[in-house]
């Protein structure tokens, strides 16, 4: 069995950050959400993964590698643009063959990992095995109608959904999924619909079952989701020092990594401070990530994501915030409340 993992697109909707960066490489508790996808490949068995990639191909090529620190072999497979989900799939006929195969979104995040899953459609032996979700907004998503728990029809991001039932960014298919994304044709918005290809296996009578599942998925296209996948991932973790402290209170899950330095100030957990920072004089809150080389001094975060090499300085309060890489983030003269952030690359935010 293998996996094709999706890593193109443009990430429109965490602009301005990925104007510049792989949004599957935007750290969640500081790894980037890519890798989480990755180890779940490696845990269910699968070895063989091909990524498709897009504009950020070098970027993905560069943190990714040959996949040998996953337990995995890569192949690269290059999507000249962003032409939908199964126009992928099609891409990548000569790769996958006519073996089985997972096809993950690399931007979804699957606290449990898939194994259970793999397990159980290596069992059952279906033409493909889709994961669905109960969610508040499935206008946002492909839907699957069910009826007496099988499939009846999947529709695109529907204006008027008729179950609130979400497909998550994970499927498994078998060979006959290549006759199916050959004779769909693209959808209004001129993409080859990964939705429209299962319903054309439902229509030809091939066994395609779902499965609900009960646990936590994220699809981290968004701000909040994003914040919200950083704090289930933080509240996982275990206390760890690494660094060195001092003259500092550190609260609960925290886990300083190597090289950092904390003085005087107050970490309170679920946290993660990045190898070689340095926090100095402020207080870090819960659920926030600070990634590698980030200096903060006399300033307040909480509920947030720093990106490596910024700084933070001088700031009364900063919350629910994604700040990019090499990122200065500045106190002016007037004072200030809190603030709500979203700042690109390699920008400086004087604050007033």
């Amino acid at each position: 069995m293998k996996a094709l993992v999706l890593s193109g697109g443009k990430g429109t909707r965490l602009r301005p950050i990925t104007h510049t960066s792989a949004k599957q490489l935007v750290p969640v508790a500081n790894k980037p959400i890519l890798f989480y996808g990755l180890e779940a490949i490696a845990d269910s068995g699968i070895k063989d993964v091909g990524i498709i990639v897009g504009d950020t191909k070098n970027e993905i090529m560069s943190a990714v590698g040959d996949g040998k620190k996953f337990g995995i072999k890569v192949k690269y497979i290059p999507q000249e643009a962003p032409l939908g989900l199964a126009h992928a799939v099609k891409i990548a006929q000569s790769f996958l063959k006519d073996d089985e195969f997972v096809m993950y979104l690399g931007d979804n995040l699957i606290r449990d990992g898939i194994k259970s899953f793999v397990d159980e459609f290596r069992k059952k032996k279906p033409n493909s095995q889709i994961l669905l979700a109960k969610v508040p907004n499935p206008q946002q998503f492909g839907v699957a109608e069910l009826k007496d728990g099988k499939i009846v029809k999947l529709v695109e991001k529907p204006k008027q959904p008729k179950s609130d039932l979400a497909l998550v960014g994970v499927y498994m298919f078998d060979k006959n999924i290549f006759e199916a994304v050959h004779k769909i044709k693209p959808s209004w918005r001129g993409e080859l619909e990964i939705t429209d290809a299962i319903q054309y296996l439902v229509e030809k009578k091939f066994n395609v079952i779902p499965h609900i599942i009960n646990g936590w998925w994220k699809d981290t296209g968004k701000l909040e989701d994003m914040l919200e996948a950083n704090r289930i991932i933080l509240d996982t973790l275990k206390k760890e020092n690494l660094g060195k402290v001092e003259n500092s209170t550190i609260e609960g899950k925290v886990v300083i990594q190597k090289n950092a330095e904390i003085k005087n100030s107050t970490i309170r957990g679920p946290v993660i401070i990045g190898e070689n920072c340095k926090i100095f004089n402020s207080y870090i809150g819960p659920f926030t990530s600070v990634y590698f080389n980030t200096v903060i001094e006399n300033s307040e975060i909480e509920h947030s994501i720093i990106l490596e090499n910024s700084k933070v300085k001088d700031v009364k309060r900063v919350a629910d915030s994604l700040i990019g890489q090499n990122v200065e983030v500045l106190k002016s003269e007037k004072k200030p409340q809190a603030y709500r952030i979203m700042v690109g690359d390699s920008s400086r935010v004087e604050i007033i």
